[in-house]
């Protein structure tokens, strides 16, 4: 993949990430009363809005402003900057690693705008398969940046092989 490939496959995964989330953001703060189980595939996968002040499972939802601040906004917005660099410029990465940065830049990008503009994110999917697995509420751009690690974590073990 020369240099353009690899700019333009960056740039419109996290556009499409960043579009996708927001349009189903949109679509539920919309359609779908908060804390309200609407059942997509049985009780097994369901939508459930909810309004998250912190991270990942609702963790430092309870902070005080400022270090709310510093934590869920400027340290992402940093730490999005430079993965967003690194997927630009680094020459070594494979073709997959490239895949799941963009994934996690754009899934980054639309929660962190979301806290901005909204004060919280819109968490609205929910995983229930019993005493098997179940997941938090999440939303798309949780599910993008959880496949682009894994795709990080697959193209890292690949490598070691």
């Amino acid at each position: 993949m020369n240099r353009k490939q690899k700019i333009i496959l960056i740039t419109v995964l996290i556009t499409i990430s960043i579009i996708l989330d927001q349009i189903s953001k949109i679509w539920v703060r919309s359609n779908i009363e908060s804390y309200t189980e609407t059942s997509l595939i049985g009780d097994f996968f369901t939508l459930i809005k909810v309004e998250n002040t912190g991270a990942f499972l609702g963790m430092g939802s309870e902070l005080s402003e400022l270090p709310r601040l510093l934590i869920l906004i400027i340290l992402p917005i940093i730490v999005l900057i430079s993965i967003t660099i690194y997927t630009y410029i680094e020459k070594t990465l494979d073709q997959t690693s490239i895949i799941g940065f963009s994934l996690i830049i754009g899934g980054g990008i639309g929660n962190i705008f979301d806290r901005i503009l909204y004060g919280s994110v819109t968490d609205f999917l929910y995983i229930n398969l019993g005493s098997i697995f179940k997941t938090g509420i999440f939303n798309i751009a949780d599910l993008s940046v959880t496949i682009g690690m894994i795709l990080i974590l697959f193209s890292s073990f690949n490598k070691k092989n």
